[in-house]
């Protein structure tokens, strides 16, 4: 396949060379019972400053345990400096604190309260709760100076932002705060914090929009960062970046009423903007250049350019990140075959705990079902036999928050190149749901699934 040829070609359905593929990708399959155990994958994620990984659900346990296992032995054998998750600032910042020793918070469960909005499984969940322990205790074994920070990169934290930067200037320059509640005024002319309403309103021009108070404010913030040093340094960043994602949230969401392709380009262009404003603080404040792990789902992570997002005209954090990087940037994706998720079947809806569908003929997950062993890992990255086994686009499971079965095809798949897409792909075969911190009535055991005679068509 030459660049540029679509991605809509091939494989809804197997084809007489599986068999073939089968066999060629055989030798290439590593085994593995823990990911951190796993031969050379740790080893091949330590040559990268950025390491990026995956999950092709929200709601999955193992993804989600694989990957605290992978962080944990970032952090305990090639000095990674903070974790960077797919999550709002303010809310990820308490965990940050809780995790070095700045907080009041009790537990881990404690410091993740700020999590409450849809999906709150998604950071509120058992394995999450059990890595924040964790850290946080690393944390008190190691000198200030080598913590590992925890962070949020997501930017739905409008009215939470806007709150912290008033926080934070009121604790040091009380006239400073008075000047950005006065700025920040300008969104209460619509529903009261309520972001979509601000959008609808400033894009349809019910009201001007508060695009010029966003941005003065984040100029005034990016001044006090600048002249900040000492111990205040990080508080200062801190607050500049809730500036930032105020400014870049109301873009946002002034644009959601345009179109998907702006408001996803627009997120993910943001996140890679606080990847790189990271970069910059940590490698000021501690001299040396900083390695992060960074947790999002496979569809930001995986390079957006070998799928049919790219064609779409979408870009994401993973293509960025490459972009950017190059070769420091490494991604690493996560995909199942069968199991069961923690999904809702709406958004906002309750969390259940779904059976997952077998996999559709001419996908990726069929393929690595019937590659033989249940948990394996795929080097990618300059592995041109796999490359030229793999070169043809073939079809690609993505479950988010919402999971629809009876729309699987339409609503969960598209096409990808996987070797383009990943430097290295762990394939989980059989999976279970996620279990959230909260009680969920629908989510209890036999509630909510997909029966396993679901029907496979479609």
């Amino acid at each position: 396949m030459k660049p540029g040829d679509p991605l809509d070609t091939p494989a809804d359905g197997a084809t007489d060379d599986d068999t073939r593929l089968l066999k060629g990708l055989a030798p290439h399959l590593r085994p593995f019972e823990r990911a951190d155990q796993a031969d050379g994958l740790v080893e091949l994620m330590a040559q990268a400053r950025l390491v990026l990984i995956g999950e092709a659900s929200h709601g999955t346990h193992e993804f989600y345990l694989e990957r605290a296992r992978l962080t944990r032995a970032l952090i305990e054998q090639h000095g990674c400096t903070a974790v960077v998750a797919e999550a709002d600032w303010p809310d990820a910042l308490r965990v940050d604190r809780y995790v070095r020793g700045r907080s009041e918070d009790a537990s881990a469960a404690q410091a993740l309260s700020d999590f409450a909005r849809f999906p709150a499984w998604m950071w509120r969940n058992t394995v999450v709760e059990e890595f924040v322990e964790w850290l946080r205790e690393h944390n008190r074994s190691v000198p200030a100076g080598r913590q590992v920070g925890f962070f949020g990169m997501d930017l739905y934290s409008l009215h939470a932002s806007m709150h912290a930067v008033i926080e934070h200037l009121q604790s040091v320059d009380p006239g400073a705060a008075a000047r950005a509640r006065e700025r920040y005024a300008c969104f209460d002319h619509y529903a009261p914090e309520d972001s979509q309403a601000y959008g609808w309103g400033a894009a349809f021009g019910a009201r001007p929009s508060c695009e010029d108070e966003a941005i003065a404010q984040l100029l005034e913030m990016n001044r006090r960062a600048a002249a900040t040093l000492g111990p205040e340094r990080d508080e200062a960043f801190y607050a500049q970046q809730n500036a930032r994602l105020v400014r870049n949230a109301e873009e946002y969401y002034r644009s959601m009423f345009r179109g998907r392709v702006s408001t996803w380009n627009l997120r993910d262009t943001h996140m890679v903007q606080t990847l790189a404003a990271l970069e910059r603080h940590l490698q000021a404040t501690r001299g040396t250049a900083p390695r992060m792990a960074v947790w999002a789902h496979n569809s930001h992570l995986g390079d957006a350019s070998a799928t049919e997002m790219g064609e779409r005209g979408e870009w994401n954090v993973g293509q960025l990140a490459r972009e950017r990087w190059g070769r420091e940037a490494l991604l690493v994706g996560l995909t199942t075959s069968e199991g069961s998720v923690t999904a809702a079947s709406d958004w906002g809806g309750p969390a259940e705990r779904k059976r997952v569908r077998q996999p559709l003929p001419g996908s990726f997950e069929r393929l690595f079902q019937e590659a033989g062993p249940d948990r394996f890992w795929l080097p990618l990255r300059d592995q041109f036999a796999v490359a030229r086994l793999l070169a043809a686009p073939r079809l690609q499971r993505a479950i988010g928050v919402v999971y629809a079965p009876q729309t699987e095809r339409q609503s969960h798949y598209f096409h990808a190149r996987l070797p383009a897409q990943f430097d290295a792909l762990l394939h989980i075969g059989r999976t279970h749901a996620l279990q959230p911190l909260e009680p969920e009535p629908l989510w209890q055991e036999g509630e909510g699934e997909v029966p396993e005679t679901w029907p496979s068509g479609l």
